[in-house]
C-alpha cells in the first residue's frame, strides 16, 4: 500500500506534565525546500534541540517546522524567599525619607509589596528528577510530531485531490489542442498563399507544388504533436507519483517545469488563434498546478 501524500502545512499542540511540572509542546509547520526546524526552549532545556531534530529528521523530510516548549511548576515546589539585604536597603532609604519630609514611618508591608524584596525560587531538581523530566517531555514531543504527521497527510489527502483536478484540466486542453494541430497544416498553406498572392499580385501565381513544398516545410516547424505528446506523458508520470505518495513533492515541481516549458513550445509554434488561446489557457491550468504542488512535501 502506497505512503499517503504529505502537506507541508501543519500544527499539532499536547499538553504534558510529570506531576511536579505540567508542559505545552507546540509545532507549526509551513512550506520550505528543505527540513528547518526552529525550537524555541526555555533555559535550562537546550539538552533537549539535538534530540529534537533527530527526531524530526526521521518523521518528516521538508517544511520549516516551528517547535515551541514551555512549562510550568506546581505551586508546592515554590518557595518564596525574603531579600533581607533588598529589604533593609529599601527600609533604610524610605525612613531617611519620611524623616526628611516630616512624614510617618512608612509601614513593613509597604516595602514587602516591593519588586525584588519577595522571589518565589523554585527547589533543585536531584539528578534522576531531572533526566526523568527530560525524557518524559521528549515522549510527549514524540506524540506532538505524530499529530502535525497525522494533520500534514489530512492536508495532503485534500491536495492530491485538487493535483488530480489540475491534471484532469492539463489533459483536457491537451486534447483539445490536438484536434486543433490536424487543422494547422491546411491553415499554414491557405495563409501563405494569401500572403503570396499580395505580393505578387502583377506576377504569376505561384505553382502548386511550390505553394505545397513552402507549406509543409512550414507545417514541420510548426509540427506540435511531439509537444503534445510529451505534455500526456507528464500527465501520466505525474499521476504515478500521486499514487507513490510519500514526499513526491520535489519532484512533481521538477516535472511542472517540464509542462511549463512544453506549453510555451507549443505557443510559439502555433499559426493558429484558437491553438494560441488555447495554449494560454493551458500555460494557465500549469501555473494552478504548480501552486498546488508547492505545498506538498
Amino acid at each position: 500500500m502506497a505512503a499517503p501524500l504529505s502537506s507541508m502545512t501543519g500544527f499539532a499542540r499536547v499538553d504534558g506534565g510529570d506531576g511536579g511540572m505540567t508542559w505545552t509542546w507546540e509545532l507549526k509547520s509551513v512550506n520550505g525546500k528543505g527540513l528547518d526546524l526552529r525550537c524555541r526552549l526555555p533555559a535550562g532545556w537546550d539538552a533537549m534541540e539535538q534530540p529534537l531534530r533527530q527526531k524530526a529528521a526521521a518523521r518528516l523530510r521538508r517544511g520549516n517546522v516551528q517547535v515551541g516548549f514551555q512549562y510550568a511548576s506546581a505551586a508546592a515546589r515554590a518557595r518564596p524567599r525574603i531579600d533581607a539585604e533588598a529589604f533593609a536597603e529599601l527600609y533604610r532609604q524610605a525612613v531617611d525619607l519620611a524623616q526628611s519630609m516630616k512624614l510617618p514611618r512608612p509601614e513593613f508591608e509597604t516595602i514587602l509589596a516591593l519588586r525584588g524584596v519577595v522571589e518565589v525560587a523554585e527547589e533543585p531538581d536531584d539528578p534522576e528528577t531531572r533526566e526523568a523530566r527530560l525524557v518524559a517531555a521528549l515522549a510527549d514531543f514524540d506524540k506532538g510530531l505524530e499529530r502535525l504527521a497525522a494533520d500534514r497527510e489530512a492536508e495532503g489527502a485534500r491536495l492530491g485531490a485538487v493535483v488530480e483536478g489540475h491534471l484532469a484540466e492539463v489533459a483536457g486542453l491537451v486534447a483539445r489542442a490536438r484536434t486543433l494541430a490536424v487543422t494547422q497544416p491546411e491553415a499554414l498553406r491557405a495563409r501563405l498563399k494569401e500572403q503570396v498572392e499580395a505580393l505578387l499580385q502583377a506576377s504569376p501565381a505561384l505553382s502548386e507544388e511550390r505553394l505545397a513544398q513552402e507549406a509543409a516545410l512550414l507545417a514541420t516547424k510548426a509540427d506540435i504533436r511531439e509537444e503534445l505528446d510529451r505534455l500526456d506523458g507528464h500527465v501520466e508520470a505525474a499521476r504515478a507519483l500521486l499514487a507513490e505518495g510519500q514526499a513526491v513533492g520535489r519532484r512533481l515541481d521538477f516535472l511542472c517545469q517540464e509542462f511549463g516549458r512544453e506549453a510555451n513550445t507549443l505557443c510559439s509554434k502555433s499559426s493558429d488563434l484558437d491553438l494560441t488561446r488555447l495554449g494560454l489557457d493551458l500555460k494557465a491550468a500549469i501555473d494552478r498546478l504548480k501552486e498546488q504542488i508547492q505545498n506538498l512535501e
